[in-house]
């Protein structure tokens, strides 16, 4: 997923190669037939060029999750896989295995089941500069938050939002993506896709269509978009939604938020993540804490199947306030811990504290 957050975590590792190869173009497949033409000293010089090498990445962390008075143990590894074939076209698959341990009542010791997911697995074909086409099974393009901020490193709340999933999830199908300048000021992003009706353990995904499309304005570093989704089997329903994202220039903040709406209920949530960096006192440490304070609603609609989605949507109107506080040990590395307060039928706390970590590994050497 070229626009997501976690390939831009890691670009570092891989981007600058593969850019570099692109600039060759049409060069590298032609070497066979210049290799008699061009000078030895030139022909060294191009096939010293560094290329991509595969990269395991991804995410580790260890959550303390109280609800409602129960005390859950939440331990969670995501690894990423990424295998760059040539300069166009990359493999990548990203799994999830995540517990939940709660206490048992006969024995008072902790115990429950660790879940295993395959969010995506799936072959990109790099077409030009404003074109990526994609096939397999991939984050269905839907708001923001399943493909940028989903992963627990990138999270500023542990706690996803409660409109989470409208929309978002994994499809199985093709999808189209991309963004070009409008001008020297505006940029656009967009993705469509079709995902097929799939009942295969592990590939389980809807008959849908739908996509995302966004303007981002370069001046003042904001992003506005819109997303839409067909259901193309049942009652073929609609989904659609909106999300927003600024990084104001003067201060380290990080605003973002997000409406979805849907027959089984809509609601929205905004959220700000501030880095303390600017307070004169303690700035080492300051400057590696993150205050972060989220505002969320859902409206209830037609009622949700039981369990469709670990994820439904709640059954009543809710309200819930949600803050934390992250420490950035150092890149990649970090504690936190929140507090939210479900306001609805019944009203109780959430508290989660905990750590994650990001690795990036690379799977060979560049030649």
């Amino acid at each position: 997923m070229w626009g997501s957050i976690l390939r831009i975590s890691i670009a570092k590792l891989w981007t600058r190669p593969r850019a570099a190869l692109c600039r060759l173009g049409w060069t590298t497949l032609l070497t066979a037939i210049l290799a008699g033409a061009v000078p030895k000293f030139a022909w060294a010089q191009l096939s010293a060029a560094p290329r991509p090498v595969p990269i395991l990445t991804g995410s580790a962390g260890y959550f303390t999750v109280k609800d409602n008075g129960e005390t859950e143990l939440v331990p969670e590894v995501i690894p990423v896989v990424l295998l760059p074939l040539g300069d166009r076209w990359l493999v990548e698959a990203r799994g999830e295995f995540k517990g939940e341990f709660a206490r048992r009542e006969d024995t008072g010791n902790y115990g429950g089941q660790v879940e295993n997911e395959l969010d995506y697995l799936q072959v990109d074909y790099i077409a030009n500069s404003h074109l990526t086409v994609t096939a397999g099974r991939f984050l269905t393009p839907f708001g923001m938050y399943n493909e940028r901020i989903y992963p627990i490193w990138i999270r500023d709340l542990q706690l996803v939002p409660l409109i989470f999933s409208i929309g978002t999830g994994s499809s199985d199908g093709i999808m189209f993506r991309g963004g070009f300048a409008l001008n020297s000021k505006v940029n656009l992003n967009y993705a469509t896709y079709f995902s097929t009706l799939s009942t295969v353990n592990k590939f389980e995904s809807d008959r849908t269509t739908g996509g995302r499309v966004g303007l981002f304005f370069t001046g003042p570093r904001i992003e506005v978009g819109g997303s839409f989704q067909k259901e193309l089997q049942e009652d073929r329903k609609n989904s659609f939604g909106f999300h927003f994202a600024w990084q104001p220039t003067p201060l380290p903040l990080n605003l973002r938020a997000e409406y979805a709406r849907s027959v089984y209920g809509s609601g929205y949530w905004v959220e700000g993540a501030y880095r303390l960096g600017q307070i004169p006192h303690w700035n080492k440490v300051m400057r590696k804490t993150e205050f972060v304070a989220r505002m969320q609603q859902t409206f209830a609609g037609e009622e949700q199947p039981e369990g469709d989605d670990e994820y439904n949507l709640p059954r009543s109107n809710v309200q819930q306030p949600d803050f934390g506080l992250n420490y950035y040990i150092k890149d990649g590395l970090k504690v936190s811990g929140s507090y939210s307060r479900w306001l609805g039928r019944r009203n109780w706390n959430t508290w989660t504290i905990g750590i994650a970590y990001r690795f990036a590994i690379p799977l060979g050497r560049a030649e």
